[in-house]
């Protein structure tokens, strides 16, 4: 890219930019949900009920390597964009470097550590005992991918952020066509079931990991040297701060996601669906809902390197005008999503496969409840990581907890001893009520704080 005067973040029209980068980022995104989403169909045709709920049951290790993906990348990401809105290239080289380095020593660390720890790990995320051998199978095998989907994920948003949004949603898509066709080949063909599902995962993985580490050996804007891998504790420290924001929420998805698991088999065994049906409803439900919130994570993203550029140039209208039409394009998704989830949750479900009419009553009741506040979801999310884009780590981060450690983690511990399993659908709508609002009350603080500042460099530049 250019110098700051010339950097298209700063001088093209806001809708273009947005367009540019969310859209690529969104495809990306959808491409990463497609991972679970492909698996799970296939699964749910070739293995049933409890192959839906051991995915589900290993869910919680993908949202885990999304979060350090955010963490370093993200991170990363808005560092550099700021850097270079300031017109520093050589520290934005370092955070590069140092954001490459933290995504390959995350990934491998974490499947060395599952590795040693799966089968209790299995338990802990809520794993019944007909369950817990398929997804043993299951994540057994995906462990090997860790490394390779981290760098892919995180290392996307520093594609994205060196000007290459198409190439990062490249990266992403040829990884799923990957995954997609041998999904049914593994599953079907060479009859492996659980293991054909997770080889084909982790193929995919890697050839999209090695796509993103081939680009960012080239990145067009600065050029990186072996020394700039070199861990600085320092940039660490701002990379992370910068990152935490999305990786606390997801953090808190993982937290929240693994007390659900367990919630519903225990309360499902007292009621009259038993432990399975709600376990894998529910995987089902969330991977659904991750195809919807991956375009409103999409949008967030691509207005990471436009906000964080014209904040470090000071042109903070810009940063006002990104805000508002990322929050604007959010809501118009959410309520097309509402409605999808509202009409037809028994075609969606039906997509997974066959089941008792228990497990279609429950997927239905559970979809309408849980996520009737869904036209509201992008509120938060958006603002959140505006507030990283612009520096301010800490009420980003405080706001991507809201609606899963402070709102919805106690109403599912809560509830379901008032209700019964009814419990955990309610307690959905009620955080996404409570996040949404504290969300839209911070966010119109900081659109004014914007509009001052925005008068008060006028003021200065006359």
């Amino acid at each position: 890219m250019e110098n700051k005067q010339g950097n298209i973040l700063g001088t093209q029209p806001i809708g273009q930019l947005l367009l540019k980068f969310a859209v690529p980022s969104i495809i990306a995104m959808q491409v990463s949900a497609l991972y679970n989403i492909v698996d799970q169909i296939f699964i749910g045709h070739s293995v049933g009920v409890l192959g839906n709920a051991a995915t589900n049951v290993a869910f919680p290790l993908s949202t885990v390597c999304v979060a350090l993906c955010l963490l370093f990348g993200v991170g990363g990401a808005a560092n550099f964009n700021l850097c270079m809105g300031a017109g520093d290239k050589e520290r934005a080289r370092h955070f590069v470097g140092n954001a490459v380095a933290l995504l390959l020593l995350s990934g491998i660390l974490l499947s060395l550590f599952s590795f040693i720890l799966l089968e209790p790990m299995m338990r802990f995320f809520g794993a019944t005992p007909d369950v817990l051998g398929y997804a043993l199978e299951y994540t057994g095998i995906t462990l090997w991918g860790f490394p390779f989907l981290i760098i892919a994920n995180g290392g996307a948003n520093l594609v994205r952020a060196d000007g290459s949004p198409k190439y990062s949603m490249m990266c992403m898509l040829v990884g799923a066509i990957i995954n997609t066709v041998l999904d049914p080949l593994f599953i079907f063909g060479f009859d492996m079931g659980m293991k054909g599902a997770a080889w084909a995962t982790v193929i995919g993985q890697v050839v999209s990991g090695l796509m993103v580490i081939v680009y960012l050996s080239h990145m067009k804007t600065v050029k990186l040297s072996l020394s700039d891998l070199k861990l600085s504790g320092k940039r660490v420290v701002q990379i992370t701060s910068l990152g935490l924001a999305g990786c606390f929420n997801q953090l808190a998805m993982m937290v929240v996601q693994i007390t659900m698991n367990n919630t519903l088999t225990y309360y499902g065994g007292k009621s009259a669906y038993g432990s399975e049906i709600p376990l894998a409803c529910a995987g089902i439900i969330a991977k659904v809902n991750m195809i919807y919130f991956s375009i409103i994570i999409g949008i967030s993203q691509g207005l990471q390197p436009i906000v964080s550029f014209n904040y470090g140039a000071r042109k903070y209208g810009r940063v006002h005008d990104t805000y508002r039409l990322a929050l604007i394009s959010a809501t118009v998704v959410s309520t097309l999503a509402f409605l999808c989830f509202q009409l037809f949750p028994r075609q969606i479900t039906s997509l997974f496969g066959q089941g008792s009419e228990e497990y279609f009553r429950f997927a239905e009741n559970y979809f309408r409840t849980f996520l009737f506040f869904t036209f509201l979801n992008g509120i938060q999310p958006i603002t959140s990581n505006f507030f990283t884009a612009i520096g301010k780590a800490t009420r980003g981060a405080v706001l991507a907890l809201t609606r899963q450690i402070i709102f919805l983690l106690p109403l599912i511990l809560i509830l379901p001893m008032l209700i019964g399993i009814d419990g955990v659908m309610y307690a959905g709508p009620v955080a996404d009520f409570a996040a949404a609002v504290l969300a839209f009350v911070m966010g119109f603080i900081s659109l004014k704080q914007l509009r001052k500042m925005e008068a008060e460099t006028n003021l200065l530049e006359e």
